[in-house]
């Protein structure tokens, strides 16, 4: 026989599925809270800041800039160079993304310790080749290997790009790009182990109709040892630097080609007209000015600097002592 709950069984019974209820709506407030946690992928992780990105991304925009201006002038026309990204993947991912057969170099970059890879699109590669030889920069419709030819007028290239690649690291480390190896099948290139992190600069080059990546990938292995000098601060402290020392060494420069007439004043004194009329070869005029007395030089008709008067071998000369300054002080040399 079913049972006939009493009033108080009902109110009890009501008030436990109200209260279940609830604790299902703060369980879904926590699913929500749970959405916005980020699962973090051992497989894929971000060693490399996003400070330190961006301040690799500066160093190589000015790459950029300054591998267009290099291969402007071997093409003998326009070619716009622009940075695409600065991502950090596996190398294993990063070889797979890469076309058979392709143009690949590696290199040292010491005293950075690993060794890094640069690629030259297939397509970029011979639309190169045949500008370099006289042509309009057409695309190549089938797939090759470089002949021999065709991969030492690549190397060359390389080399001075390498060059534009010291210059960009200048402001945080510099760095001396040697290169080791060529390979055609990216597969055979092995820096770093498959699940080793690798930070990949990709650069598109525009060249005619002609559109083609250039990449750079540096071993985290490699950055390892400078990470702390990837800091935008340190980037601007540097940058600064390296203005002030460009700045000196272009006004000395502009100054070494300035031409001055420069005099020396060995002696003074006051003789009367007649005596002035009077003198012949050979006569002697005396002067009150000790031999001991510093000799007056006189830059441009302005008296700049003391001097001492002597000899150099068999030739006469003055050797600087001091300087006057604009108020007339003369201030010794240490």
């Amino acid at each position: 026989m079913a049972k006939i709950l009493s009033q108080d069984e009902i109110d009890a019974l009501l008030t436990t599925v109200s209260k279940g209820d609830s604790d299902k709506d703060f369980d879904n407030i926590d699913q929500d809270k749970l959405r916005s946690v980020i699962a973090y992928d051992f497989k894929h992780p971000n060693r490399v800041s996003k400070d330190q990105i961006r301040t690799l991304e500066n160093m190589h925009d000015n790459f950029a800039g300054q591998c267009g201006s290099t291969l402007s002038s071997v093409m003998r026309t326009i070619v716009d160079v622009d940075l695409v990204s600065v991502d950090q993947i596996t190398y294993s991912e990063f070889i797979m993304s890469l076309v058979t057969p392709s143009c690949t170099y590696t290199f040292s970059a010491e005293p950075l310790e690993a060794v890094s890879l640069i690629d030259f699109n297939p397509t970029l590669t011979f639309s190169f080749i045949d500008r370099m030889f006289g042509g309009n920069g057409k695309i190549l419709e089938t797939e090759r290997e470089l002949t021999g030819i065709e991969r030492s007028v690549i190397g060359r290239l390389a080399q001075k790009l390498y060059r534009d690649l010291e210059r960009s690291w200048e402001n945080i480390l510099k760095i001396k790009v040697a290169q080791k190896s060529f390979e055609t099948n990216p597969q055979f290139i092995q820096i770093v182990a498959p699940g080793e992190t690798v930070v990949v600069v990709s650069f598109q080059i525009k060249l005619f109709q002609s559109t083609g990546l250039l990449t750079v990938c540096y071993p985290y292995m490699a950055l390892e040892p400078i990470i702390s000098k990837l800091s935008a601060q340190n980037w601007i402290d540097a940058t600064k630097k390296k203005n002030q020392e460009s700045d000196r060494e272009t006004n000395l420069y502009n100054l070494e080609k300035v031409g001055v007439n420069m005099a020396a004043n060995l002696l003074t004194t006051n003789i009367k007209v007649r005596d002035f009329l009077d003198l012949n070869v050979n006569d002697v005029i005396p002067s009150e000015m000790k031999i001991s007395e510093p000799v007056e030089i006189f830059v441009n008709h302005s008296l700049k600097f003391h001097a001492r008067a002597g000899l150099s071998g068999k030739k006469r000369a003055i050797q600087m002592t001091g300087f006057v300054e604009e108020n007339m002080e003369v201030k010794d040399n240490e």
